[in-house]
């Protein structure tokens, strides 16, 4: 059990096994310094806990929250388009993801070509997607209108796409909060929610397929 100060997510008293899962993170650019830091929580919670491949974490970014609930429907349905028609049918050898050029910066930029990407990319579609960003309020309603935005776009991506899509967005009054929530106070004693939410991923996409 986790003592009473700890806000994480209590772990699941079943063996969630993640060898057979690919999962996407898309994340934001916008306070990138915190964003990285939940990025790299829920990839090792993944690779390390629930033993998913890391070929089999694909990582993304976009510009800012509003634009993570599109992004995360665009991979989905182009993920799933790739597994049902495989790499060299009617969409040849065409790198899909690549053309959409949203390559993130957390990503170590490797040049491919289409004939050479296709070939190594896995064409597994995606089994849970992790959407992650931080919000910090300012001095104006910006901050309640996106967070209401984006809470409800990104529900509706998993509820109409079928799909487990986590929401890793942290809704912060500052910047003291999202350090916290992301493991980065000075102090030492936040915990990095990044950690909770590769976890959930995991449990999500294998409850999908579980039988009743």
């Amino acid at each position: 059990m986790r003592d009473d100060n700890h806000q994480g997510l209590e772990p699941s008293t079943n063996l969630q096994d993640g060898s057979n899962l690919r999962i996407l993170i898309v994340h934001t650019r916008w306070n990138l310094h915190i964003v990285q830091g939940l990025v790299e929580g829920a990839k090792k919670a993944m690779i390390e806990q629930h033993r998913v491949k890391p070929d089999n974490v694909v990582i993304e970014s976009v510009p800012g929250a509003y634009e993570l609930p599109f992004a995360a429907k665009k991979f989905l349905e182009v993920s799933q388009i790739r597994a049902a028609e495989g790499a060299n049918d009617l969409m040849g050898n065409v790198n899909l993801l690549g053309d959409l050029n949203l390559t993130s910066p957390t990503a170590s930029a490797k040049p491919t070509t289409p004939s050479s990407t296709s070939s190594t990319r896995s064409k597994q579609a995606f089994d849970a997607v992790i959407c992650i960003g931080v919000l910090i309020k300012g001095s104006t309603m910006h901050f309640e209108y996106i967070c209401e935005a984006v809470t409800q776009g990104i529900m509706r991506v998993g509820l109409d796409s079928g799909v487990p899509v986590i929401f890793g967005v942290l809704t912060c009054l500052n910047e003291e909060q999202a350090l916290n929530r992301a493991g980065m106070d000075e102090a030492g004693q936040g915990h990095n929610h990044g950690l909770d939410w590769g976890s959930g991923a995991v449990e999500m996409a294998l409850l999908k397929t579980r039988s009743f």
